[in-house]
């Protein structure tokens, strides 16, 4: 999966309104947004999305910044300003935390997706989930760097998964062709992310799914599983690596499918 850097993955089709006998147009299905998660980018939805669409729905993958919670949740809020129907929201990995406050102020989201995903509470940061719980293995698999170039306001360090450790912690699950592109590919995540708090969370007003991953070796089962309870979260229990959204696509759209159709 190469690093596509700030542009998006925009998969759109159109749709026409059904009309049901005399009660005019139904409400239009939703479109489904799909946020990725620290270490990778948008073309990690590419099966979901292949399956979503095939289901006649429009689908948007944008670039997750990964440079803080704050900043990245802004950049996610205006392009949901700019959809003009309801939304589904699906995050995956940070990218649930990056749903999780940018939906606090929009108005048109009507249900929360996470796949192996941060669902944080008010006041709560990536590092209070994963320090609360015995350590994954990913701990000891990460490394900081500085950034390449340094801009004004930009991060001072960004966390990488090493690489010959990324396939077993990331990515078990995966071929081997598949688990070496996407270790080589990775995007840092900023550190600062790791550290930002969360806002009042969306999944306290609105219907929310969980696919907990039960062979994950960066997002510790355990706390997916306190995470998807403590929102009441419907959940679908998948037996798969962090890179679930490659591995279980088709669990992953059967999921987000099941939030569109009740939201609408």
């Amino acid at each position: 999966m190469p690093d596509r850097g700030p542009a998006a993955y925009d998969w759109d089709v159109s749709h026409e309104s059904e009309v049901t006998g005399m009660h005019g147009p139904s409400s239009p299905p939703p479109t489904i947004v799909l946020v990725h998660g620290a270490f990778t980018d948008a073309s990690s939805w590419a099966g979901v999305v292949r399956l979503l669409r095939a289901d006649g729905l429009t689908v948007r993958a944008p670039a997750n910044p990964l440079r803080g919670l704050a900043h990245d949740a802004v950049v996610l809020r205006g392009m949901l300003r700019d959809i003009d129907a309801p939304v589904v929201l699906a995050g995956h990995d940070y990218g649930g935390a990056v749903i999780t406050q940018a939906a606090a102020d929009a108005d048109n989201v009507v249900a929360l997706c996470y796949v192996a995903a941060f669902g944080l509470d008010a006041g709560e940061c990536v590092l209070d989930v994963t320090n609360r719980f015995a350590p994954a293995p990913v701990a000891d698999a990460t490394r900081t760097a500085a950034p390449p170039a340094r801009t004004p306001g930009g991060p001072d360090s960004e966390l990488y998964i090493r690489e010959e450790l990324f396939p077993q912690v990331y990515a078990a699950d995966l071929s081997p062709a598949a688990r070496r592109r996407m270790s080589v590919t990775q995007r840092p995540i900023a550190c600062d992310a790791l550290t930002g708090r969360s806002g009042p969370p969306a999944w306290a007003s609105m219907p929310s799914w969980y696919a907990i991953a039960t062979a994950d070796r960066v997002l510790h089962p355990a706390a997916q599983r306190f995470m998807a309870q403590r929102m009441a979260a419907t959940e679908h229990v998948l037996d798969g690596s962090h890179a679930v959204v490659l591995s279980q696509p088709g669990a992953v759209a059967a999921m987000i499918r099941e939030a569109a159709e009740q939201a609408r």
